[in-house]
C-alpha cells in the first residue's frame, strides 16, 4: 500500500478532489478488456503535465508503481495495476488543441475519444484514418500506446503513421517534447516511434501531434457471401493480387455471422460459412471502377452472392455487424481468449485451415474474424473459465497457433500488444537479444522501474 504521507503530498500535487483511495473507486480502474483484476491502492486524474511529472518523480523516490489508462479497453492487459500502485487516469487530458487545416495537422490531448476526434477532422473536410472497433469509446493516448489499427490499416496504415509528435512525461518525471510538426525530421533518433506501441512502459503521453490527410470524396461498402470458408480466404489474396487496394477488408467466419445476426437481427446469411466486408474509397470514377473489379473477383473466387450497398443507411447496418462481433461472443460463452495474429496475406488460406484443424482436435469453440486486408485475424477460443481441463486445452492451442503463425512468417500480435496475456510467448517471436536490448531501452528510461511494471517483460 502506499504510505498515507505519500497519499497526502499526492493530494497537494494533483488536488484531493482529484484522488481516490475509496474501495469502490479502484474497483472501478482494477481491469481492462481482458476482464482479469488487479487492485490499485490509489486513482488519481491528473489534470496536467507538471502534477504528473511531479508525481512521477515522488514514485521514483517513495518506490511505488504508476500505471497510465485511458480508457481501460486493451485487449492484453496493458492498465492492469499488477504490482499495485497508483493508476493514472488520463480522463481530464480530453482537449482538442488546434486542428490546423493549412498544414493538415492535429494537435490533441491523450483523453480525446477517438470516433469524437475523427468527427470533428471530417466536419473540415479532413480525414484520421486509424478505426480500432472500440474508437466509439477509447482513446487517442491508449491508441499511440498500444499503436492502434483498424479496418482501413489495409490501405492507410497504423496509430504509428499518423503520429508525428509528442509531448512525453518519462517515468523520472522529466518532460520532453518529441518529433516534428513538419513533413519531414530526421534530428536524432526518432524518440516518437518508439513511444508509439510502447504500452505505456517508458512515458506517459500528454499530448500528440498527429497528420491529418484530406477526406475521400466517395465509398463503397461491398458484402460478399461465400458457402466456403476458404473461398472467402482465397478471395483476400486474389484482391491483393489484382493490385486494387481496398480501404478496408474484413472478413468473418460462420460463427461470427451468426453470433452477430442472434445479437443485432439485421438480416445477415447465417447459412454462410464466411462473409467478407469491402470498402473502396477516393475518387468516384475510381471507386465504382475498384467495386465493380473486386465484385468480379469475389465471383470468381466462389462468392454465392455480392452485394453493394446502395446507402449510407446499408452501409453502416453492415459495418455495425462488423463492430458487434466482440460483444456479441458473449452469448457463445461470458470468457474467450482473443489472439490478433498476423500473417502475410497469402497465408490466411493456409492459417485458417490449421485454426480449423487445431480447433477440432482440441475440441473447442474458436471464432475468427478481422482485417483479413493486412492478414490480422482475430482469433476467439471460447472456454467455460471454471472448467480447468478446457481452460488448459486451450492454452495449449494458443501456443500451438502462434507456432503456425510463426512458421508462416507472421507475428504474435498485429494491434494488441503484449501487456500481461502474451508476455509468456514473447520469446517464441524474439530472440533472447532481442529482448535484452528492449529491457537495456526500458532500464535508460525507467531506472527504478517504476512506470507500468510487469508489462511486456513478464518471462
Amino acid at each position: 500500500m502506499i504510505e498515507k504521507r505519500v497519499v497526502d503530498k499526492i493530494k497537494r500535487i494533483a488536488g484531493k478532489e482529484h484522488v481516490h483511495s475509496e474501495p469502490e473507486e479502484r474497483v472501478c480502474y482494477s481491469y481492462d478488456a481482458t476482464n482479469q483484476s488487479c487492485l490499485p491502492d490509489l486513482v488519481v486524474f491528473p489534470g496536467n503535465a507538471q502534477e504528473i511529472s511531479e508525481i512521477l518523480k515522488l514514485a521514483n523516490e517513495e518506490n511505488f508503481p504508476v500505471i497510465p489508462r485511458g480508457a481501460g479497453s486493451g485487449f492484453t492487459g496493458g492498465t492492469l495495476p499488477v504490482e499495485g500502485g497508483l493508476v493514472l487516469v488520463m480522463a481530464r487530458f480530453n482537449r482538442i488543441i488546434e486542428i490546423d487545416t493549412e498544414n493538415l495537422i492535429a494537435f490533441v490531448e491523450p483523453g480525446v475519444v477517438t470516433g469524437n476526434f475523427q468527427k470533428e477532422v471530417e466536419k473540415l473536410g479532413l480525414f484520421y484514418p486509424p478505426d480500432p472497433a472500440s474508437l466509439k469509446f477509447s482513446t487517442l493516448g491508449g491508441n499511440v500506446a498500444e499503436c492502434a489499427g483498424g479496418p482501413r490499416a489495409v490501405k492507410y496504415g497504423v496509430t504509428k503513421d499518423y503520429v508525428i509528435g509528442l509531448e512525453v512525461v518519462l517515468p523520472t518525471g522529466e518532460i520532453i517534447s518529441t518529433g516534428v510538426q513538419t513533413v519531414k525530421g530526421v534530428v536524432g533518433y526518432d524518440l516518437t516511434k518508439l513511444m508509439v506501441g510502447s504500452e505505456g512502459t517508458l512515458g506517459v503521453i500528454t499530448r500528440i501531434i498527429v497528420k491529418l490527410i484530406p477526406q475521400p470524396v466517395s465509398k463503397k461498402t461491398i458484402l460478399a457471401v461465400y458457402p466456403e470458408l476458404e473461398d472467402a480466404a482465397r478471395t483476400v489474396t486474389g484482391i491483393t493480387a489484382s493490385k486494387i487496394t481496398p480501404s478496408a477488408l474484413e472478413f468473418m467466419d460462420h460463427s461470427a455471422i451468426v453470433c452477430v445476426e442472434d445479437f443485432l437481427r439485421i438480416g445477415l446469411p447465417v447459412e454462410a460459412e464466411a462473409i467478407l466486408l469491402i470498402e473502396v474509397d477516393g475518387d468516384p470514377y475510381i471507386v465504382d471502377r475498384d467495386a465493380a473489379g473486386i465484385k468480379d473477383i469475389c465471383i470468381r473466387y466462389g462468392a454465392s452472392r455480392v452485394e453493394i450497398a446502395e446507402d449510407e443507411e446499408s452501409e453502416e447496418n453492415l459495418w455495425r455487424a462488423r463492430r458487434a462481433i466482440s460483444p456479441s461472443l458473449l452469448k457463445i460463452s461470458p470468457t474467450k481468449i482473443n489472439e490478433d495474429i498476423t500473417v502475410p496475406r497469402s497465408k490466411i488460406p493456409d492459417i485458417l485451415r490449421k485454426i480449423n484443424e487445431i480447433a477440432k482436435r482440441s475440441r473447442l469453440d474458436i471464432v475468427n474474424f478481422g482485417h483479413a486486408g493486412d492478414g490480422n485475424i482475430h482469433v476467439n477460443i471460447m472456454i467455460d473459465k471454471r472448467r480447468e481441463e478446457e481452460v488448459s486445452r486451450a492454452y495449449e492451442a494458443v501456443k500451438e497457433i502462434f507456432q503456425a503463425v510463426l512458421a508462416m512468417g507472421g507475428t504474435i500480435s498485429g494491434e494488441h500488444g503484449i501487456g500481461v496475456t502474451k508476455a509468456p510467448y514473447l520469446r517464441m517471436e524474439l530472440s533472447d537479444l532481442g529482448v535484452e536490448v528492449m529491457k537495456r531501452i526500458k532500464r535508460v528510461f525507467d531506472p527504478n522501474n517504476v512506470l507500468n511494471p510487469g508489462k511486456i517483460f513478464r518471462d
